[in-house]
């Protein structure tokens, strides 16, 4: 088992942390794990640090999370950034991952969770909990409305289909069977969707398309 471990691509971390305590605890965390190689780094060394795949980002100090996303983006717009930190509510997460995060991740998660997060989102998904997902669904079911384009932004009427299917909750499966179509074709509109919009991942596009009024309660 060691062996096929061992052959995984490696996964370079930079931890963002204010604490040098929490670096020690995540390289702990991770210590098992082969495929996982953890720097500690500031702000300032992430445009010097290369091979850099993943940043980990404590929220926490004061200081206005949204505010250092933006700083690292403008660094090095290719960073996929999870945070970390404690209580974060579920309009925070969201926030968070409309503002460019591909996930976040208690401080409180078990080291199963926070590996099977990394991974995930090395591999270009999205890591979110599932009480943030269940608050779109939530959302949505309780104020159903429709699709309707905003500002300069026109959509065609498949995709305001596919856009209110995916801000209900709908896998890209879900919605071709809904719609008919493959699940290539969703995803195709998924991403025209978000070139659209100018969001890099699906929870973003929904988070756009309700604080933005492309989803209208009825």
């Amino acid at each position: 088992m060691k062996a096929a471990v061992a052959r995984k691509p490696l996964i370079r971390v930079a931890v963002v942390e204010s604490d040098p305590l929490r670096f020690v605890g995540f390289r702990a965390l991770f210590d098992t794990e082969a495929d996982l190689e953890l720097v500690s780094a500031s702000l300032a060394d992430l445009s010097q640090l290369q091979g850099i795949d993943l940043v980990l980002l404590g929220n926490r100090g004061g200081k206005n999370l949204y505010d250092i996303m933006a700083s690292m983006k403008a660094i090095r717009p290719d960073l996929r950034i999870i945070v970390t930190g404690s209580g974060m509510d579920e309009e925070s997460i969201l926030k968070a991952i409309a503002a460019g995060a591909k996930g976040y991740v208690d401080e409180a998660a078990s080291a199963a969770e926070f590996i099977q997060a990394l991974r995930i989102v090395h591999q270009g998904s999205v890591w979110a909990p599932r009480r943030v997902l269940s608050t779109f669904i939530e959302r949505v079911s309780a104020s159903p409305g429709r699709i309707f384009p905003a500002g300069r932004i026109t959509f065609t009427d498949r995709e305001k289909e596919v856009l209110e299917m995916l801000v209900a909750g709908r896998s890209n499966k879900e919605i071709g069977s809904a719609l008919g179509i493959e699940e290539r074709t969703v995803k195709a509109h998924v991403a025209k969707l978000m070139r659209k919009v100018g969001v890099q991942n699906r929870i973003a596009l929904s988070v756009h398309a309700i604080t933005h009024s492309l989803v209208t309660a009825k």
